[in-house]
């Protein structure tokens, strides 16, 4: 799978979440082949960058890619929500070494020294919740609940415990939680993102579906904002607040909805 051919000057960057948003595993097909088609005529149109920015890992993100039939690759994904890598000509991933280092090395440190936070979350989590503890490498990774509302109480409990440490941050998505470094999200990947190809937020488009995305969703990393109709409450409510769109179609229709509020002469084809 390889993307599209490169253009000499891109001048808009559109960010997708994948899971929910753009890509339902039970639907036929998951994605659906009209996106491909408007990703095409929007590149014509509007010099755009496409990527995928997801929470699952790089080689999860390429299963799914495959899983969805996607006729070529993105021009970028961020994977885990932290990672920036660009296809390759000849096939294959390419990290950002300066930005995925950094995160890595900040990440590490920052563990290191919150070790009695996460050990005082971890005890809260394990003592009042039938949630799981996750760990990968001796680090924590996060936590996995029975259910939203379970993941919910967590959540509420953990921001008074971590509050003496700013840097400390996590993505939820669902029943899933990972932490992470503040500096490192959805949101500041896609300004990396931008930054590769000299734009800003203002030429920056972005949507999700999940608590995970709120922070993309954010007029500091995107100017143009949309949700599908499936998105979570919060997600709505940040989307309406702050100018985006709230499509009334779901998952891939709604990703394709609100890319034609945006691009308004680059109408659905068919």
């Amino acid at each position: 799978m390889k993307p599209l051919a490169p253009l000499p000057l891109v001048t808009t960057v559109l960010s997708f979440d994948f899971d929910g948003t753009l890509h339902v595993p039970d639907e036929t097909p998951p994605v659906p082949r009209e996106f491909f088609e408007l990703i095409r005529r929007l590149r014509g149109e509007h010099a755009i960058s496409w990527g995928i920015n997801t929470g699952r890992s790089l080689p999860l993100a390429v299963e799914g890619f495959q899983e969805g039939g996607f006729p070529f690759a993105p021009d970028w994904v961020v994977a885990r929500e932290r990672e920036i890598y660009y296809p390759k000509a000849v096939g294959g991933w390419a990290p950002h070494h300066e930005w995925n280092h950094a995160c890595e090395k900040q990440l590490h440190a920052l563990f290191k020294e919150a070790r009695p936070l996460l050990d005082a979350v971890r005890r809260m989590i394990e003592e009042y919740t039938g949630a799981q503890w996750i760990a990968m490498d001796g680090e924590p990774a996060g936590a996995i609940s029975r259910t939203e509302d379970e993941m919910d109480w967590i959540v509420h409990k953990m921001g008074p415990l971590v509050a003496d440490e700013p840097r400390l941050g996590w993505q939820r998505n669902s029943i899933y939680l990972r932490f992470g470094h503040r500096n490192f999200h959805k949101g500041s990947c896609l300004s990396e993102v931008a930054r590769h190809y000299d734009l800003g937020a203002p030429r920056c488009f972005a949507i999700g579906d999940s608590h995970n995305d709120l922070e993309m969703l954010d007029p500091a990393h995107a100017r143009m904002l949309a949700c599908p109709g499936n998105a979570v409450d919060e997600v709505k409510q940040q989307v309406a607040h702050r100018g985006g769109y709230v499509a009334e179609a779901q998952h891939g229709a709604g990703v394709i909805e609100a890319l034609g509020h945006y691009f308004r002469f680059a109408k659905t084809p068919g």
